[in-house]
């Protein structure tokens, strides 16, 4: 079960003998991809690094994974159309034109992007992606990647967040998509859900 209010969020426990184990968020989302092509449940997944790793506190400790003092997790996944394609992302999803031009658009269920605090309060458990937008000249956006590291680029008004379980967007002409650091490609509609309690994690 996810993160419930009031209550502790996951138990402690070696990753299962079907676990895979896993040392980036593209690895991972290969796993999830693979057995849902397959239709067979997706492993549990021992996590040794990643922006989701990262943001669950894991250690990158492959023996602490088959210890009894491991922590595991349920994780939320996220899953988008893209053009009408079934996609999933275990961090984030972000489309760009460019770093210093056009609009900036991320779906994040992990709160890092590589170096980056990118979306502070998002929570991989609670059942909601941190919806990220920016809008802003190139001088701004300068300023506020130096704050990235951080976590400080917010709050700005160049920079919109919300939390949503659900959303669809347009993009403009010459956006591409990459979804848990790997290009995909060229895209211009994106259909993004949370599937709660998705993943089974261990760090």
């Amino acid at each position: 079960m996810g993160v419930r209010k009031g209550q502790d969020w996951g138990s402690t426990g070696p990753l299962p003998e079907d676990g895979v184990v896993v040392r980036t968020d593209a690895e991972a989302r290969a796993v999830v991809a693979r057995a849902r092509r397959d239709n067979l449940p997706v492993p549990p997944l021992g996590l040794l690094g990643g922006d989701l790793c990262r943001t669950v506190g894991g250690r990158g400790d492959e023996a602490r994974l088959h210890s009894p003092e491991a922590t595991r997790l349920v994780v939320d996944l996220g899953s988008v159309l893209v053009d009408g394609r079934l996609q999933f992302f275990v961090a984030h999803l972000v489309a760009r034109r460019g770093w210093w031009r056009g609009p900036l658009f991320g779906a994040f269920n992990a709160q890092f992007l590589g170096d980056w605090d990118v979306a502070p309060r998002a929570h991989p458990g609670d059942g909601r992606l941190e919806v990220v937008e920016v809008t802003m000249p190139p001088g701004e956006r300068l300023k506020a990647r130096r704050r990235l590291p951080r976590g400080t680029h917010v709050p700005h008004p160049g920079i919109r967040i919300t939390r949503e379980s659900a959303l669809q967007r347009d993009l403009p002409a010459g956006h591409r998509v990459w979804l848990d650091g790997e290009r995909l490609g060229p895209a211009r509609t994106l259909s993004i859900r949370v599937e709660p309690d998705a993943l089974r994690i261990v760090v």
